[in-house]
Order: C-alpha cells, then sequence, then structure tokens
C-alpha cells in the first residue's frame, strides 16, 4: 500500500450512532479519534461521507459527532442505509463519485472510521477492496462490542488486503512535510490529549 495522498482521499465515518456508540469497546476514545480524523479532513481538503444504520430503529449520530461533521467545509455527503456494508447500498457508489470525480476505485483511499467492527465496517472494507479500491483501517477509530470482536475482525481485514492505520499516521501522511501549510493546525490538534476511558 500506498502512502496516503490528500488529493485522492476520502474519509468515512461509518455508523457513529449514539445507541451503537454507548455500547463499543472504549466508546470516548474511538470517537475522540474519528472526531480528530473529521478535522483532519477538513484541514486538508478530504471529503467526508458519513452513514447511519436504518436511524428509525437505531437512532441518530451521537449528537457531538454530528455537530463536528456538519460544522466541516471539506465536501460532506450522508448515507442513510439499510444494508450493513455501504456498499450493499446502491448510492453508496454515487457518493464516492461524488467525493473524487473522475477518480476510479483503483485510484481512490478510503480512510475507514466506524462501528460495529465486525458487521457494518468489516462488510464495507471487505466489498470496497473487492471492487478494486485501496482501504487504510483507522484502528483507533474503530470498535465493536468487546475488544476480542473488533481485534479479529481487524485482522480479518488486514488478511484480505487493507491497511491497519491511527489518525495520527494518516495526518502525517497527508501532511508529509513540516513546511505544509496546515502542519501547525496539525500538531496543535495531536497535542490535545486523548480522553480516558
Amino acid at each position: 500500500m500506498a502512502l496516503l495522498d490528500a488529493s485522492r482521499s476520502i474519509l468515512v465515518a461509518i455508523d457513529f450512532q449514539g445507541k451503537l456508540v454507548g455500547m463499543v469497546h472504549r466508546p470516548a476514545s474511538t470517537l475522540e479519534s474519528a472526531r480528530r480524523l473529521l478535522k483532519l479532513a477538513d484541514l486538508f481538503s478530504v471529503p467526508v461521507i458519513l452513514t447511519e444504520q436504518y436511524p428509525k430503529g437505531i437512532g441518530p449520530t451521537e449528537a457531538g459527532f454530528r455537530a463536528a461533521f456538519d460544522a466541516l467545509s471539506t465536501p460532506t455527503f450522508f448515507l442513510e442505509k439499510t444494508a450493513f456494508g455501504c456498499c450493499g447500498d446502491a448510492d453508496f457508489e454515487g457518493l464516492l463519485q461524488q467525493a473524487r470525480p473522475g477518480l476510479p476505485p483503483a485510484k481512490r483511499q478510503v480512510v475507514i472510521a466506524g462501528i460495529e467492527a465486525h458487521v457494518c465496517v468489516m462488510q464495507t472494507v471487505l466489498e470496497l477492496l473487492a471492487s478494486g479500491h485501496e482501504v487504510h483501517l483507522c484502528w483507533d477509530a474503530i470498535s465493536g462490542r468487546g475488544e476480542d470482536y473488533r481485534r479479529h475482525a481487524l485482522d480479518r481485514m488486514a488478511a484480505a488486503g487493507a491497511t491497519l492505520t491511527n489518525h495520527e499516521s494518516v495526518a502525517f501522511e497527508w501532511a508529509r512535510d513540516k513546511n505544509h501549510p496546515q502542519f501547525k493546525a496539525v500538531s496543535a490538534l495531536m497535542k490535545e490529549g486523548q480522553p480516558r476511558e
């Protein structure tokens, strides 16, 4: 896998809904890492797709995370779905195309955050890989109900060809150089303390 290139990247934030967030392993730090990814996407003009799994039954995106998404100036897209994997929704490929017009799947770098690791995240990732996408999993912004579910899901996705990464590595790959105009903002964000569970 190549280093991340901000001009080819898309951030997909999967199902950070309030009811689900409260059930996963290390909810506060997972949510905080994902929130930082939103900020980083904004700094580097990386488009963001936010999804919700059957919100009529599960409820909406966690309020603080939704507010952070709504405040972004980078292009944003929203998908309400019933399929567990995002690719199972007919509209998802269209959103990827809108996010990076003219860029074929093999050139897209999809950065993933979300819950739950062993269900919606894993199905999305395996289908993205099957369609030729390069997928980068931010393990610190991915969780599930219990560390075993999370760990084994990450192992399976990595074995299928996804790259394991974290929000800090994403930041420094998008910047690539300390002289990048956004590096001071990145550095300030990295100095913020992570919450303890």
